[in-house]
């Protein structure tokens, strides 16, 4: 790939999803964009970065985009995150929010959708808890084809046999040919919208819990900065921030600051902190 094509190729992601691409990732944009350029009737790489430099190029700058920011999941990833939402995070909010009986959780850069389908499974085992509660679960990403599929709720077995605990295989999923299909009660729990983190989350609302996890770290420096500041003004100064295991506020922000003995859970700290939802 010539250096100018590159360019092109950089400077389309960093300015539509924040994506930052160094040219050791190179051999990164050649395996994720030669399938767009196949798929268009492409020669290459070099035919396809000639076709975007054309008017009128906005489909293929989204397949473009869409085909580099489409990132692998799975159900319960890491494991912490889920039991600090389950043993820690709940119980307070359960506690801070009696009066109003509402919470609202935003899993980001949800991809296929197994962030917030085991968010929504927890959910569902703690009915009875939150009976006469209004539990809003939002799930978003950039990408409209991958949406669609998290909507649908099918997964192959490789997909269900990576990290979802067999109990949840029997009790949540059922048997669609070949591959898995989520019970309803569990896809209906989640509400997917299409949203760019780089765009002002206002209107997504506010949030008592917030699972950004595994995408600041495709950022540079300031977006993550001006990514996590738009989310703290989004979430009440008790809400709960989650990141991947190799991310962190640290350096970053100082709008969030860990919790203690929480590992990868971040709280608000600004004044000008929302109320709760």
């Amino acid at each position: 790939m010539n250096r100018e094509d590159f360019s092109l190729f950089s400077r389309l992601l960093r300015e539509r999803s924040g994506l930052a691409i160094g040219e050791e990732k190179t051999y990164l944009l050649e395996s994720r964009l030669m399938p767009v350029a196949r798929r268009r009737g492409l020669a290459g790489l070099e035919a396809l970065a000639a076709a975007l430099r054309q008017p009128a190029a906005r489909d293929l700058e989204r397949d473009v985009v869409e085909a580099m920011t489409t990132n692998e999941s799975f159900f319960f990833r890491d494991g912490q995150p889920f039991q600090a939402f389950r043993t820690f995070i709940l119980p307070r909010l359960l506690a801070a929010r009696a009066a109003r009986r509402h919470i609202r959780i935003w899993s980001a850069a949800c991809s296929s959708g197994q962030e917030p389908y085991s968010l929504a499974m927890i959910l569902a085992d703690e009915a009875a808890k939150l009976a006469g509660w209004r539990v809003e679960l939002v799930a978003t990403d950039l990408s409209t084809e991958i949406l669609d599929r998290a909507r649908a709720g099918v997964y192959s077995h490789f997909e269900v046999q990576r990290g979802l605990p067999i109990q949840y295989l029997t009790k949540y999923f059922k048997p669609d040919g070949d591959r898995w299909r989520i019970a309803d009660q569990i896809r209906s729990a989640v509400d997917f919208r299409v949203f760019n983190l780089l765009d002002d989350p206002r209107p997504l609302g506010t949030f008592d819990v917030v699972f950004c996890r595994n995408v600041l770290i495709y950022f540079d420096a300031p977006t993550k900065t001006r990514v996590l500041e738009r989310l703290s003004r989004q979430m009440p100064a008790d809400a709960c921030l989650l990141l991947g295991g190799a991310e962190t506020v640290l350096g970053v922000t100082e709008r969030f600051a860990p919790v203690a003995e929480q590992r990868g859970v971040y709280r608000v700290t600004g004044a000008d902190a929302p109320a709760p939802a």
